[in-house]
């Protein structure tokens, strides 16, 4: 009966959640009205966008009318649809043709529609993977656009976008100079004029205006609008687009960025310059006059990485270009190349600032010890080997503070016994046990906090190259050993579904990493659990160690099994030599009984002088033992 009773009271408690279920689901269903409205709404934008296509090719048509056959009747209707600047229509330029420009690095595409770039491709890098026979293209197939609203006098807002511009392309010693003019007549004219020269990233990129003072509203400056998709170029479009970022220049040398996810925004004055950063490529508009105001917009493009992967952000740029004089006059450059710490550094523009090196101490190690020192090992050895060297290096010059630690863990490994019979003498007085046990620190001369500082001082190198390999465009499409490119995930089984956080594919390097750091810390948990005792109120470290010693390798697993391939091996090694660095050092230069001996040796003299913070330390005690003494005779 009682069973019975049971499967009831299961199948009514069943009934009440699916009944709870169905009344929320009502209650949260979308209002008709809301949805109606939202329909109305995209359906007004769809007609709009639709009105302003079909007009636009109206004006197109007609301006073909015009330039090839002299139509009045098809200049009157660009007349009343452009004002001034049906000029432009009129002249043979008025069709969608292209200016190439190009150097050793860098091919430009420059439409007479809009005047502005519809092509940048990167001549020495290719997209994916090394052999894939696809250039980078930072441009192309429409996916950015450069765009200013006019405002005309007789209260026109047209787009530079849609309007022809005349294109003149000259040579001045080896540069190249493409001249496109948006005419308002013969004399009256915006221009954009691009200077591309030799081997060279930088494009030089004068914007002005000729006698539009009459034709132009001058009282406000002219909106300038940046649009970019920016492409995926990497093999992981997931770890590529963690690096897509928009940095910006102002206020001087400030230097900031917009921020990773959903519609972020930022609204910086003085800006010097807006890049839009991928992982490891950028395209940078600077200028020499800085926008007083500027809105820079982000927002993520990749939803399901299965789906979405073409695109990886949307960046956009808005600035105002002030008038002087009733003119334009705008000296500004154009950068279309790698995110490359040297390259850009040579510009002596702040450029570099945008790759993620880190900040204070983190940045400080990257610029001085690890790009140098990585960049001339790498000069004459293969990409995976500089890793390898790179990394003994490093331990080698940081081994003396190895050192350091594993002879304050012997030495508290040593004074573990006499620590807990002070901890069994003074049980039911915990400061008095805290008294005491510094008492014998400092009769043995040990400092308790000599194996913590060492430890501390290694960690600003570890964070420094978990900025340091991402950012490192030299890695990218090295291959060593199985890993077809250092700079990406190195793919050893390709899965057949997903795993959450981790990914559907398996790494190996990580794997190599997890192992190496498992064993590193099999192999000191045992030492600073019997160097350091539990002390009352604290947790107990023996027990997070153990939980440490799985946790960390499971986290290797999981969050470097999509990071880069040069990454996971630096850890690698960097735990191996770790591992036998702390072997050799017990082996042939810790010596227990002489170590106990020392100690017993310094107890016999008389107490070296407390630190100043051991003093304040020992004067916060006494004080809080009083005050505790005091409360008792109360």
């Amino acid at each position: 009966m009682e069973e019975k009773k049971l499967d009831l009271n299961s199948i009514i408690g069943f009934v009440l959640i699916f009944g709870i279920l169905i009344w929320i689901m009502y209650q949260n269903q979308p209002d008709p009205k809301v949805i109606a409205a939202e329909k109305a709404k995209k359906e007004l934008v769809a007609k709009a966008a639709k009105a302003q296509e079909l007009a636009q090719k109206s004006i197109e048509k007609a301006a073909v009318a015009v330039a090839t056959t002299g139509d009045s009747t098809q200049l009157a209707q660009l007349q009343k649809n452009l004002g001034n600047f049906a000029y432009s229509a009129t002249l043979p330029s008025a069709k969608n043709n292209f200016t190439t420009i190009e150097n050793d690095l860098v091919r430009l595409k420059i439409a007479n529609k809009g005047g502005f770039i519809v092509e940048a491709v990167l001549k020495k890098y290719e997209k994916f993977k090394k052999g894939s026979g696809q250039l980078v293209e930072l441009i192309k197939n429409n996916n950015a656009n450069l765009n200013l609203t006019l405002q005309t006098r007789d209260n026109r807002a047209l787009n530079t976008k849609d309007l022809y511009f005349e294109p003149s392309l000259s040579k001045l010693g080896e540069d190249q100079i493409l001249s496109m003019k948006l005419k308002a007549g013969a004399n009256e004219y915006l221009e954009y004029k691009y200077i591309l020269k030799p081997n060279d990233y930088m494009v030089g990129f004068d914007l002005r205006s000729q006698g539009l003072n009459q034709v132009l509203n001058t009282a406000k400056p002219l909106d300038l609008e940046l649009d970019m998709k920016t492409f995926r170029n990497e093999k992981s479009i997931s770890y590529e687009n963690r690096y897509a970022e928009i940095y910006f220049e102002y206020e001087g040398d400030k230097i900031d960025y917009v921020g990773q996810g959903k519609d972020k925004e930022e609204t910086p004055e003085k800006v010097n310059y807006i890049a839009f950063k991928q992982h490891f490529f950028s395209s940078i508009l600077l200028t020499n006059t800085p926008f007083a105001t500027s809105k820079l917009h982000s927002t993520n493009l990749v939803n399901d990485e299965a789906v979405d992967t073409t695109f990886t952000k949307q960046f956009k740029a808005y600035v105002p270009l002030a008038f002087t004089n009733g003119e334009l006059d705008y000296k500004m450059n154009w950068y279309f190349g790698p995110s490359d710490y040297k390259t850009l550094k040579k510009y002596d523009k702040n450029l570099e600032k945008i790759i993620p090196l880190g900040w204070g101490i983190f940045g400080w190690i990257n610029k001085f010890i690890f790009i140098p020192l990585f960049g001339f090992i790498s000069s004459f050895l293969g990409l995976g080997i500089a890793i390898i060297v790179f990394t003994i290096l490093i331990k080698i010059a940081m081994s003396p503070i190895t050192f350091k630690s594993f002879l304050s863990q012997a030495k508290m490994k040593v004074l573990r016994p006499e620590i807990t019979e002070l901890g069994e003498k003074f049980k039911k007085d915990p400061m008095k046990k805290q008294q005491e046990t510094m008492k014998l620190y400092n009769k043995a001369g040990v400092n308790p906090m000599a194996g913590c500082i060492p430890a501390l001082i290694q960690l600003p190198f570890m964070y420094a190259s978990f900025q340091f390999f991402p950012s490192a465009i030299e890695l990218r499409q090295k291959s060593f050993l199985w890993a077809d490119d250092l700079s990406s995930f190195d793919e050893v089984v390709q899965l057949p579904f997903r795993i959450p956080l981790y990914g559907d594919h398996i790494s190996l390097f990580p794997i190599l990493a997890a192992i190496a750091i498992f064993f590193y810390m099999k192999m000191t948990s045992g030492d600073q659990q019997m160097a350091a005792p539990q002390q009352e109120g604290m947790p107990d470290m023996a027990k997070m160690m153990k939980y440490m010693i799985y946790i960390s390798p499971l986290m290797m697993l999981i969050f470097f099994n999509s990071y880069g391939a040069g990454l996971s091996l630096y850890n690698f090694i960097s735990n191996l030599i770790t591992i036998g660095i702390m072997i050799v050092i017990k082996k042939y230069f810790i010596d227990s009984d002489k170590i106990h001996a020392q100690i017993e040796e310094n107890k016999l003299k008389a107490p070296k002088k407390p630190s100043k913070f051991q003093q304040k330390l020992q004067e916060a005690m006494e004080q809080a033992e009083a005050q505790k003494a005091q409360r008792n005779k109360k």
